[in-house]
């Protein structure tokens, strides 16, 4: 225990020090209130009854911050000043994101900038962002952790869990991800933009997400600018690996190919954190005003529309996302005139029902062609079957109709020749006429044997 204290003092554990790596390797800065609340959710429950409020926290994050004081000992992470509200931020060296690449299995090449002077100026940008990122996350605690705990404590994590679930892992999101207009992935040109966070979670419909996070400062007129730079991005086109051409963002993401006639560019969610001078109310109808071309659809005579080459873009107010969580019906499509989930804000539910209705009628015309192509088979049979009767011979001797047996005995030949003896007689009267024959030659043999000896006799005689 002296040596592990020597080497940690803080005596931070691996899992607590692994989820340092993976927040701020994903985040680039956090606090350890932030970290902790990703990390390991449990203990915001374990720490709840604590008063005043001051020290439910200190207790919650302790471990964090143990583990973060323990990294910067071993030059993993620093202190990166402080937020507004006198939170200290924390980032990682390039040994940290060395570190953190491991834990969240992606190249270092794409670890992105340590970070380094982002709270200079409070980090009320990286502050909100990260919010985003726990308000779509939602992380569940892990009850097996609160085994030991007192009944209310497990009770309140339960209905927790038992919540609306969020969206992808910590390793879900990327950060300051530049999308070159020109240049490259690593040397990005001028004119392209920067996404705030990149979603990428496949496994819960989300295959990828652009978001960008407002402070509510900057104008409608600035955030068209940067939604015409996405725009941008996204026609760009580049070769693959495999020598042919593609829009540059494919070659970096992997999201299903879109129907045929219908090929939108990847989702933008815009996050309002109402902070600044600027009115979400106001700011997003002159928004969707000014980048109509960039999102409006083409309607088709389903009801629905068709949105091929445009970007989906959406819009959420941070506390919504915060209370509500990706599952609720709190954000606004650009075009649509009612809140959704998020899955059906992404969407094209009117395109999936139009779809549905289109397979359930392709299936119906499938089933009564079938149908109609069934009776015109046993109508066609049936008319066969009474020409065949027609046909089908009448036993001259007591009129009844051949069997099928009979029938195909009656007609078997040997070289054209009839093999049957009684072709015009049923199985019955074949039988008897066979008998009736027999019994014939019978009588005709047994009339001519006394004759032959009675010729024999008087011929002896005579001599």
């Amino acid at each position: 225990m002296a040596g592990k204290r020597k080497t940690n003092p803080a005596g931070s554990t691996n899992s607590y020090r692994g989820d340092v790596l993976r927040v701020l390797g994903a985040l680039k800065v956090a606090t350890a209130d932030q970290i902790q609340r990703i990390g390991a959710p449990h203990l915001t429950f374990r720490h709840a009854d604590k008063e005043p409020p001051s020290k439910r926290k200190q207790a919650r994050t302790a471990s964090h911050t143990g583990a973060l004081s323990d990294m910067r000992k071993h030059g993993l992470s620093e202190n990166g000043g402080s937020t507004g509200g006198g939170d200290s931020l924390r980032n990682l060296t390039l040994k940290g994101l060395e570190a953190a690449s491991h834990e969240l299995r992606r190249p270092v090449t794409e670890m992105g900038s340590t970070a380094r002077g982002a709270g200079s100026s409070g980090a009320s940008h990286p502050m909100a962002v990260n919010e985003t990122v726990i308000a779509l996350l939602r992380p569940k605690p892990n009850l097996a952790r609160l085994a030991d705990d007192p009944p209310h404590v497990q009770a309140a994590a339960q209905a927790d869990v038992d919540s609306p679930g969020g969206i992808g892992t910590i390793a879900s999101f990327w950060t300051e991800v530049p999308l070159p207009a020109t240049g490259t992935w690593n040397t990005p040109g001028k004119g392209g933009a920067q996404a705030d966070l990149v979603l990428t979670a496949p496994q819960d419909q989300v295959p990828l997400l652009f978001i960008e996070v407002d402070n509510c400062h900057e104008t409608p007129e600035e955030l068209a600018a940067k939604l015409e730079k996405y725009a941008r991005f996204f026609r760009r086109k580049a070769k693959d690996t495999d020598g042919r051409e593609r829009p540059m963002w494919r070659t970096r993401w992997t999201v299903p190919q879109g129907r045929y006639g219908d090929t939108p560019h990847p989702p933008v969610l815009l996050v309002f954190n109402h902070i600044g001078e600027r009115n979400p109310d106001r700011t997003v109808p002159r928004l969707q005003e000014l980048t109509r071309h960039l999102w409006q659809g083409e309607r088709q005579r389903g009801g629905h529309h068709l949105y091929d080459q445009k970007i989906p873009i959406m819009a959420v107010t941070l506390p919504n996302l915060q209370k509500y969580g990706p599952a609720d019906a709190v954000f606004l499509r650009f075009g649509r005139d009612h809140m959704q989930p998020l899955l059906e804000a992404i969407g094209n539910p009117r395109r999936d029902a139009a779809d549905a209705r289109e397979a359930e009628e392709a299936k119906a015309r499938t089933a009564a062609y079938q149908a109609q192509v069934r009776r015109a088979a046993q109508e066609q049979a049936a008319k066969k079957a009474a020409e065949r009767e027609a046909h089908r011979p009448v036993c001259t001797g007591c009129g009844t109709k051949f069997t099928d047996a009979r029938w195909e005995a009656a007609r078997a030949t040997d070289w054209g020749t009839p093999t049957d003896s009684h072709p015009d007689l049923c199985d019955s009267c074949k039988h008897t006429a066979v008998a009736e024959a027999h019994d014939a030659d019978q009588q005709e043999q047994e009339q001519a044997v006394p004759e032959q000896k009675a010729i024999g006799w008087f011929s002896r005689l005579r001599r």
